[in-house]
């Protein structure tokens, strides 16, 4: 049995908890590669599983973080369809804060000539997320009028450009000019400064009163339910992260009263559940990008071993665009 380094989790709280270990490394089994991994991506939903607010599959310990790319360096039993010197990718799957690591074969994509491993560890859960929000959460097409709270986020980036190219008039939130002039860069026509101006009465002006038929909201407590009042009648809410905290217990008659209004919480899993939908959504991502209408950010870029900086900076809103972790 070989020896690799992780990031493994050994109790709940903050940045201080992650930290790099030597763990032992079985060959891979049936059904799974081992892949040595070039990056690693950082996601709000890392943090989510570090201090609790989403519980572990197994408990503790575990090995943090679900997206990554890298090279096939050992098949397992029964594997068919990749193959040693295979670079591949994934989204979903706990364990990604590690140098090598067995994977099953369901998880993965191939990554196409053309895109880097950095660019793929960069863009497989948040271009993913970006690809069902905007293409079966809500079909948004040239008539659409959206808000997407965090537009200088990792997801956010991603989602203007697509917006954009898919003809949609696009408005976003950000915290500051910095972060504003980012996301006017990535496709949004409108970008409004939660810090300075009351976004929902900016959304009315925009607007003409009339509102916007999606909000895609990321950050959950702080937007709520202000992200309500910025919606057209029937207009539907779609709550898929809480970087500022969970959204707190609502009344559903606040939809009513508001204008028949829809809300869902949708996440990339149960868009992505079986092998066909995750290669799916992949390659509509992957055709994108190739095509130059979607550019990846990658911002930032910590050793793995200063996870915990990264985590840091990434809950204080030091970091735009996307974050990676190299091991």
């Amino acid at each position: 049995m070989q020896k690799t380094e992780a990031i493994v989790i050994r109790s709940l709280g903050g940045p201080e908890v992650l930290k790099l270990e030597t763990v032992d490394l079985p060959p891979p089994g049936a059904g799974e590669v081992q892949i040595r991994h070039a990056a690693i991506g950082l996601n709000f939903i890392d943090v989510y599983f570090r201090t609790g607010l989403y519980k572990a599959p197994n408990g503790l310990p575990f090995i943090s973080g679900k997206e990554a790319a890298g090279t096939v360096v050992a098949v397992g039993p029964g594997v068919e369809d990749f193959r040693e010197g295979d670079r591949v990718a994934y989204a979903g799957s706990d364990g990604a804060y590690s140098r090598l690591r067995n994977i099953e074969t369901r998880h993965l994509v191939k990554v196409p000539d053309g895109i880097s491993l950095d660019t793929a560890a960069a863009m497989m859960l948040k271009g993913m997320t970006a690809e069902y929000l905007l293409n079966r959460t809500y079909k948004v097409g040239p008539d659409t009028v959206l808000l997407f709270h965090a537009a200088a986020g990792g997801v956010g980036l991603i989602a203007g450009q697509w917006a954009k190219a898919l003809g949609a008039t696009v408005i976003g939130t950000v915290g500051s000019e910095e972060k504003a002039e980012l996301a006017r860069a990535h496709g949004y026509d409108h970008v409004i400064n939660y810090r300075t101006e009351n976004f929902a009465e900016r959304v009315r002006e925009i607007t003409g009163g009339k509102g916007v038929d999606v909000v895609y909201d990321s950050v959950g407590k702080d937007t709520f339910p202000m992200s309500l009042d910025c919606l057209k009648l029937r207009g539907l809410w779609v709550s898929f992260g809480n970087a500022s905290g969970p959204v707190p217990a609502f009344e559903m008659g606040i939809l009513s009263q508001k204008g028949s209004l829809f809300a869902t919480r949708p996440t990339l899993f149960a868009y992505i559940s079986t092998a066909n939908e995750l290669r799916d959504c992949a390659k509509a991502l992957f055709d994108i990008v190739q095509t130059d209408k979607v550019r990846i950010n990658i911002n930032q870029r910590y050793p793995l071993e200063e996870a915990g900086r990264a985590h840091a900076d990434l809950e204080a809103r030091k970091t735009s665009g996307t974050t990676l972790l190299i091991p």
